[in-house]
């Protein structure tokens, strides 16, 4: 893989797009945690892992907007129920991009000598990981009908599972249905058992989903969207994070 700048990212909230209003990523990480399991009888320190943790830090620019949408209403309102984080390096499909389930649990502002006013983010894992994934979507994907979503190649076929994130930004319509189907030679598509996110009827919104631990993913893997009652205009974001090897949540 080349080299590449930070240029061109973007950062969705809960549903929401900030990216505009983000000056940096501070901590993009995870894994497990490092517990200490060094016996006298040792000259260093010996550990191994324990729970897994993530996180994602941010640096986010003043933004009040008088509607009370913009960045600064988001983050300054300090939820204290789940938020979940979709970081796309890059907006292309089948680019990576670092999703997480968490607790924000600050919104710090810092006034510069130059007059510039910045607010730095922390959000922690609330259950799960940091998760790793690839974009099923070009960063935000606009369908205005039932769509068939372009595909990425995994390499291989794998049976361990995987975790989907979504992110609903706009939504107009009666309902619309996302889900992930893979396929073993890039023709015959299939739907993916636990990989159907709830319909959506209104936006914004977000959402993790999983399959079990044992189910095998196909070499291929693409985002649809279908309709019982119609929609006319459905922006969102897919990622998928399929498993290596075995994983417990």
């Amino acid at each position: 893989m080349s080299k590449s700048s930070g240029l061109g990212d973007n950062l969705y909230i809960s549903g929401f797009d900030a990216s505009g209003d983000i000056s940096a990523l501070g901590n993009v990480g995870g894994g497990p945690a490092a517990l200490d399991f060094t016996a006298i009888n040792k000259s260093a320190m010996e550990r191994q892992g324990g729970v897994r943790d993530g996180r994602i830090e941010f640096t986010a620019f003043f933004n009040h907007v008088a509607a009370g949408i913009g960045t600064h209403e988001k983050l300054s309102a300090l939820p204290t129920s789940d938020v979940i984080l979709t970081y796309c390096r890059g907006t292309n499909v089948g680019d990576p991009a670092a999703c997480l389930v968490s607790k924000q649990i600050n919104y710090d502002g810092t006034r510069g000598n130059d007059g510039a006013f910045t607010f730095a983010v922390s959000a922690q894992a609330n259950g799960y990981g940091l998760g790793w994934g690839r974009q099923l979507t070009a960063g935000l994907r606009t369908d205005t009908a039932a769509t068939q979503g372009a595909s990425i190649d995994t390499t291989a076929a794998t049976s361990f599972g995987a975790q989907a994130y979504v992110q609903v930004i706009g939504f107009t319509g009666t309902d619309v249905t996302v889900k992930i189907q893979d396929s073993a030679d890039n023709v015959t598509y299939a739907d993916v058992p636990g990989l159907t996110f709830t319909q959506i009827t209104a936006a914004p919104t977000a959402e993790r989903i999983a399959t079990a631990p044992t189910t095998t993913i196909r070499q291929y893997l693409r985002a649809v969207t279908t309709t019982t009652g119609g929609f006319t205009n459905l922006t969102f974001s897919v990622v998928v994070v399929k498993n290596e090897s075995q994983v417990t949540f």
